[in-house]
């Protein structure tokens, strides 16, 4: 991948899933007309979720997860398909593959549903089944669904998946990591703090991102770093429109920003983009209710060594802990993996999730919100204990 080419963070992610030895692997390559999985015969042939990034005509840059069987078995199997439950949680649109009627796919297709994703089911291998209809027939009785009819080895009719894909093509989905905070000609002031996160001679993911956004917007944009704020105001010929920092330095920034100019992180912004803001700013309530008792995870979506000044497993855990003493339980969840005991806790406190898809981050809050857990991240957490929650800019509109 080239640096010019979109994040997989930021692409459809479309999901393979079906017993084994349906042909999930050929159906992969069958639409995208490469070889991109190992195909075999011999049932159980994926083990871990492949994750393959492309460019797919007529609907643009996609994520195909190829996963293991949903009817593996043994000790192996059951951790094959923990694997593929976990990679359902980051699919935005699901094909479910059949050659039987189906029994154990009823199940995934009601969780699936529950959590909005939309499920296209195909059965595959048309070119050797017996009576189609009649499995068609079981099909729309069980799941509910209209199955499409292909076969991968002659490409009979794998067309009309990528027409289906298309029709299922979430329409939520955030067009802008700064909504309605800018405008094309706005004067944006951005506040980078250059610690030891961010790589030597690179600016950090969502850093990044934001800037191209306002570039795409022509947004007129200028940068400094927290020590350089002052002069950087000085130099300008009016206050900017808007303000986005580093949530780490939100007190100082806004103690020193102009009355008239908006204020906002990056981590706010990417609580809309690649969750839901009002969920998160709901969920930081949880904050003031927590006591030297109670226990919090932070959970982050990618995995790195830990750093000196790292925000999520130092910063934020030492501002919780001088609010609540000591002995509040602080746990650190790192990766994409399912939460366990997640029922335990009083509070969650998300990164910005500029790794996750925004798919995953959902779930994640569909989780917690579900065993009635409040649910925050990053920014909103530090905006709240700094007690300008009330007083910064969340996005609107995408």
């Amino acid at each position: 991948m080239s640096l010019n080419d979109t994040p997989r963070a930021n692409r459809l992610h479309i999901g393979i899933y079906g017993k084994r030895n349906v042909g999930k692997s050929s159906l992969v390559n069958a639409i995208t007309g490469q070889s991109i999985a190992v195909v075999s015969d011999v049932p159980g042939t994926t083990t871990d979720p492949v994750y393959k990034a492309m460019e797919l005509h007529g609907i643009g840059p996609v994520v195909f997860i190829d996963t293991a069987g949903l009817d593996d078995t043994g000790p192996l199997g059951e951790l094959r398909v923990g694997k593929t439950r976990e990679a359902s949680r980051k699919t935005d649109v699901a094909l479910l593959v059949l050659t039987a009627a189906p029994d154990v796919e009823a199940e995934w297709v009601a969780d699936l549903a529950r959590r909005g994703v939309p499920v296209i089911a195909v059965i595959n291998k048309a070119d050797t089944l017996g009576d189609l209809e009649v499995l068609r027939a079981e099909i729309r009785a069980r799941l509910r669904l209209e199955p499409l009819v292909v076969s991968a080895r002659t490409g009979a009719n794998v067309a009309a998946i990528r027409e289906a894909i298309i029709t299922e093509l979430p329409d939520d989905e955030p067009t802008s990591i700064t909504g309605a905070l800018a405008e094309p000609g706005d004067l944006v002031l951005l506040v980078m703090p250059q610690d030891i996160q961010a790589p030597k001679g690179r600016l950090i993911l969502p850093q990044v991102q934001t800037l191209r956004d306002l570039l795409d917007k022509k947004c007129l944009v200028m940068s400094c770093t927290t020590d350089q704020l002052g002069r950087t105001l000085a130099a300008l010929v009016r206050p900017p429109k808007l303000i986005i920092t580093d949530s780490q330095v939100f007190a100082a920034v806004y103690a020193m920003k102009p009355p008239e100019s908006l204020l906002t992180s990056f981590s706010v912004l990417f609580a809309s983009y690649k969750g839901d803001i009002q969920a998160f700013v709901e969920g930081a309530e949880g904050i003031g209710r927590l006591t030297s008792e109670s226990r919090v995870l932070i959970a982050e979506s990618c995995t790195h060594a830990p750093l000196e000044e790292d925000i999520g497993r130092v910063k934020i855990p030492a501002l919780l802990r001088k609010r609540f003493g000591d002995t509040l339980q602080v746990d650190m969840l790192s990766g994409p993996g399912l939460i366990a005991d997640l029922g335990s806790y009083d509070l969650v406190i998300h990164c910005g999730g500029c790794m996750f898809n925004r798919r995953h981050v959902l779930s994640r809050i569909d989780e917690a919100q579900t065993l009635g857990v409040p649910i925050t991240n990053y920014g909103i957490t530090i905006a709240y204990l700094s007690g300008i929650l009330d007083k910064i800019s969340l996005p609107g509109p995408r």
